[in-house]
């Protein structure tokens, strides 16, 4: 909740109406009509993806080498090395840690510029530099956030596109009033978040642009201590997790953990290797495994939506050397962020399509169509195998030798004993006595 204390630096119109409100919480001032702007950014995903949200973060060079090049123009040539070797893996997004300070506004626009050049959207994942302290920038509040992060959505639509993400304050509890597991303020935390959410739809829909602004993100211990069901369902359904963790199945043990907590969808807002202190040190090779355990892992999780690697360049946990060489986890990468995309048909032993079929990939699983018709990603790898089950049919397992080929898969009708086809029998009989299929 805004503070008294906040209330100079709003706006006028703001002022007069959190006054009249008497202190209630923004977001529900804001929630008359909020229907036009609620379903902000959330856009389809691609069916030729395993996750909606596919991206790699160049914090270290964009945020942290930001006073470095403000006027550089050789440093173009990086930045746009940078993007070219992000979109060869299949990104939908790039991870951008630009402050959203005026004094950086040329050097971001050199990364947005770049991006949009190699078609990335971009997931602003930069900060009001008063937030942490970076740069030397004087402390900031809460209310302060609120209105600088709207003026600048506002100010600048020249910035976003259609699919963007815009985080107005990554692991906020770095900064500001502090870190709720420390400060006993649990229940401010939450509705700061909430406002950001609630002041940033209203912005984009002000603008007309589909961006999403629900991703939140925070360290793994701050979402099990913030994310309950109800501030969840406040931000629109999604828990945004940065976590950095000792093995793959750990990363999947807990991200399904705060899915059953908080009953919402999951980004994983960082995740990489090596982390000295976590890890120890890794040659490339053992980088690229526990890069793939763990991808392997997510995989599995219908409820992860996204996943950003951290970084591209610049730390332990980098893909690429600062003159581009790409690393062994290159490969790794790509193969789940550019994964083998598979169509067939499932029929019977007369052709008859079999509707409802399920097909497993050990990964993703679907159902075909009323035509028999399904379509699957999985990882491009050597061995593709999917499982196919159908009531009433022998389940069948195959190798995919051409994923560019139509499968066209004939299943088994399955012998069944008295007592199966008595109630298959009498399935029929209250379907047709319904006249249901």
């Amino acid at each position: 909740m805004l503070r008294t204390a906040d209330m100079p630096i709003l706006n006028k119109n703001l002022r007069r109406l959190l006054l009249v409100a008497g202190g209630f919480p923004l977001a529900t001032l804001v929630f008359v009509g909020a229907a036009p702007f609620f379903a902000s950014g959330q856009s389809e995903p691609s069916l030729r993806t395993l996750w909606e949200i596919q991206a790699v973060d160049t914090v270290k060079y964009s945020r942290d080498e930001a006073r470095l090049h403000p006027r550089d123009p050789n440093f173009d040539a990086v930045i746009d090395q940078q993007m070219r070797a992000i979109a060869s893996l299949g990104a939908t997004h790039v991870a951008l840690g630009t402050p959203y300070d005026e004094e950086f506004l040329p050097f971001l626009e050199r990364w947005v510029s770049a991006a949009r050049k190699h078609r990335l959207n971009v997931w602003y994942r930069g900060n009001w530099s008063g937030w942490e302290g970076w740069y030397d920038y004087p402390p900031m509040s809460r209310g302060q956030h609120l209105v600088k992060t709207e003026n600048f959505i506002l100010d600048h639509p020249f910035l976003f596109e259609d699919g963007d993400i815009f985080t107005a304050c990554p692991e906020c509890e770095n900064g500001g009033p502090g870190d709720p597991r420390r400060n006993s303020d649990v229940r401010g935390h939450r509705q700061f978040l909430i406002d950001e959410f609630w002041i940033t739809s209203n912005a984009f829909a002000k603008i007309k642009r589909d961006v999403r602004s629900n991703l939140a993100s925070m360290n793994g211990d701050v979402a099990r201590l913030v994310m309950d069901r109800a501030t969840t369902k406040a931000l629109g359904g999604i828990v945004t997790v940065d976590h950095y963790v000792g093995t793959p199945a750990k990363l999947a043990r807990d991200l399904s953990d705060l899915v059953e907590q908080s009953g919402g969808l999951i980004v994983l807002g960082e995740t990489g290797v090596p982390i000295p202190d976590i890890h120890g040190r890794m040659n490339e090779r053992e980088q690229a495994l526990w890069i793939d355990q763990a991808l392997a892992e997510v995989a599995r999780l219908d409820a992860v939506i996204g996943v950003n690697y951290w970084v591209n360049v610049g730390g332990s946990t980098e893909l690429w050397s600062s003159s581009g060489v790409p690393r062994e986890g290159v490969a790794i990468l790509k193969k789940y962020f550019s994964p083998q995309f598979v169509t067939g048909f499932v029929t019977d032993a007369q052709s008859q399509p079999v509707r409802a079929a399920r097909v497993d990939s050990g990964y993703r699983d679907t159902m075909t169509t009323e035509s028999g018709f399904f379509e699957i990603a999985l990882p491009s790898d050597d061995e593709l195998s999917l499982k196919i089950a159908a009531p009433g049919f022998a389940e069948q397992k195959l190798v995919v030798r051409n994923p560019d080929e139509p499968l066209n898969i004939a299943l088994q009708q399955r012998q069944l004993n008295w007592w199966q086809r008595l109630w298959a029998r009498l399935g029929d009989f209250f379907r047709n006595l319904t006249g249901t299929d």
